[in-house]
């Protein structure tokens, strides 16, 4: 019996080139050749410029917004290459999700609204999807609205080594959730720094407006590390730092693995008393909004090391123990 031989083709989608090319790169390998466009009528081609036949494929792709690309134009993409790939006859098709685009609609909060994160997961199914390689999705329960191999990474691990590096006084330290849902990541957080923790509530009056209306814990003379999944407007982030200064916080940090930076987010930012954002490049972050108090911090290494064990049938669970 011949034995077949595997290969790995690795592709981007049109948001997030850069990591991309980052990834790539820590694989010792080389970005294939796609052609990605858009019709007159706003409608999305691809086009694989190299045989794809019997390889593993891994198609990296931001479900965001970018230069030229909405969320939406990002997911049909995505779902259009991932189609062209099965009809291509790749053995396999992974779909790296930097950020799961919709995820925030993972339940029904109010009647007659929809379950976007699962309808999400059934398209991405549908066009012949085999395995999603994803990081801090906003609740870990979507991974069930799959039925085939999720691998979930998260970018905690970096936080920590780059909030480790800094010498802050652990003594004086306290890692803050933003709200109860994110509390159990809050927990694993402060134990990895080996420090105190806060937990705050929050209501949402309607989207993308927050008002803080608890804090358990005393951050009086603390320095705080706000810790989320997502920035987005940043208007939660912003009236969390205010009212942990307001009770005393001597300095306020924030990090989130996904930096969206949607509408007055930069400039809310900017004009808070938040001394750093931090923030990994799951999103594009452009170049001069690198600046100030906004801080990058890259995930390739990490979906490298992921797509590797992933193609080579390792283990993932391994790299963050």
């Amino acid at each position: 019996m011949t034995e077949v031989q595997k290969s790995m083709a690795l592709f981007s989608g049109s948001v997030n080139p850069e990591l991309a090319e980052e990834i790539a790169k820590d694989l010792n390998a080389s970005l294939g050749n796609v052609k990605l466009e858009k019709f007159a009528n706003g409608e999305i081609y691809a086009r694989y410029q190299e045989s794809v036949r019997g390889a593993d494929v891994f198609l990296v792709q931001s479900v965001c917004g970018a230069v030229g690309y909405d969320v939406n134009d990002a997911l049909m993409e995505l779902l259009i290459m991932v189609d062209a790939a099965k009809r291509a006859s790749a053995r396999s098709v992974s779909a790296v999700v930097a950020h799961y685009g919709y995820a925030r609609q993972d339940r029904k909060a109010a009647p007659r609204e929809p379950i976007t994160a699962r309808l999400v997961a059934d398209l991405l199914a549908a066009a012949g999807v085999d395995n999603v390689i994803t990081i801090d999705l906003h609740q870990d329960a979507i991974q069930g609205f799959f039925d085939l191999p999720v691998n979930h990474m998260t970018a905690m691990p970096i936080f920590v080594d780059y909030f480790s590096s800094m010498g802050l006084d652990k003594e004086k330290l306290c890692v803050v959730s933003p709200d109860v849902g994110r509390a159990k990541a809050a927990k694993k957080f402060s134990t990895m720094m080996d420090c105190d923790i806060a937990i705050m509530h929050k209501d949402r009056p309607k989207h993308n407006q927050a008002e803080i209306t608890a804090l358990i814990g005393d951050v009086q003379g603390k320095v705080c590390i706000l810790n989320d999944d997502m920035i987005d407007t940043a208007g939660s982030l912003v009236a969390a730092a205010t009212t942990l200064k307001a009770k005393g916080a001597e300095k306020v940090y924030a990090c989130a693995t996904h930096g969206l930076f949607s509408g007055p987010a930069y400039d809310r930012i900017a004009n808070s008393i938040i001394e750093e954002v931090v923030v990994t490049n799951t999103v594009p972050v452009p170049l001069e909004r690198q600046t100030g108090k906004v801080k990058v911090l890259s995930v390739g290494p990490l979906f490298a090391k992921t797509i590797s064990n992933v193609y080579n049938n390792g283990s993932v669970a391994s790299l963050f123990e």
